[in-house]
């Protein structure tokens, strides 16, 4: 590499460097033939390092020098990662407060909802911008369909609900009975966002301490016996 410090208004400079690398490389080496472009780089090398020791006629030391006290404390390391390629496309927020990518969904910020944002996505991660602004970064997922999300995305509503498991809403159904714990488990599955089927069911076991126990627990056996797989709980509170 030829050592040239070529700034924005340097065009001058940078033709009169390819001038000299014509006239110091290129012109000497135009009558030997090589057979190896390892060969040719070797002879190429040997003539530029020449160069870059040559004194300068009009300023002190040469553009090895100037390399050494100028430009070589200034660079810094190459980047950790590789470069990746990155899909730019515009999304809009769904009322989940999710944007679909590749036909997964990734949660942003719930006060962002009905806005259209950037989404740019490699192949290791998909990051969420707002006006030049990143509002979300993500792992990269491909499972169709699926979900990734933040707790600290959600309504403060749906974080009281995230702190639930599935473990426990099956539990308080058990305490209540069978035909109950059966709708519970069904309602756990049946939505492909989980915090979805958690606010249905708090709304379905909620009626416990309205309507008690008892007849809650009927109610879902009824459901049961004229539809095995309950679509929503609207139907059990008419019974």
């Amino acid at each position: 590499m030829l050592w040239t410090r070529v700034h924005n208004k340097d065009k001058a400079k940078a033709e009169v460097a390819v001038q000299i690398v014509e006239r110091w490389i290129m012109a000497r080496l135009r009558h030997q033939s090589f057979f190896t472009l390892f060969s040719l780089n070797q002879a190429i090398r040997f003539l530029l390092e020449d160069l870059n020791q040559r004194a300068f006629k009009k300023l002190p030391g040469s553009r090895a020098s100037q390399f050494e006290q100028l430009d070589k404390p200034a660079l810094r390391s190459l980047p950790t990662q590789p470069y990746e390629y990155a899909e730019i496309k515009q999304a809009r927020v769904h009322i989940d407060y999710h944007i679909e990518y590749d036909k997964h969904y990734y949660s942003v910020p719930h006060h962002l909802v009905k806005q259209a944002l950037e989404v740019q996505g490699s192949s290791r991660v998909v990051a969420i911008y707002s006006q030049g602004q990143r509002m979300a970064s993500h792992p990269r997922s491909y499972r169709q369909g699926a979900h990734s999300t933040c707790p600290e995305h959600m309504p403060p509503s749906h974080q009281a609900i995230h702190s639930w498991s599935a473990e426990r809403f099956l539990n308080w159904a058990d305490d209540i009975g069978e035909a109950t714990r059966e709708v519970v488990s069904h309602l756990l599955t049946e939505k492909r966002h989980q915090e979805q089927s958690f606010r249905r069911i708090l709304a379905l076991l909620g009626n416990a301490k309205k309507y008690g126990r008892d007849r809650l627990n009927k109610a879902c056996g009824r459901a049961l016996a004229i539809n095995p797989l309950p679509t929503n709980c609207s139907q059990l509170r008419r019974l």
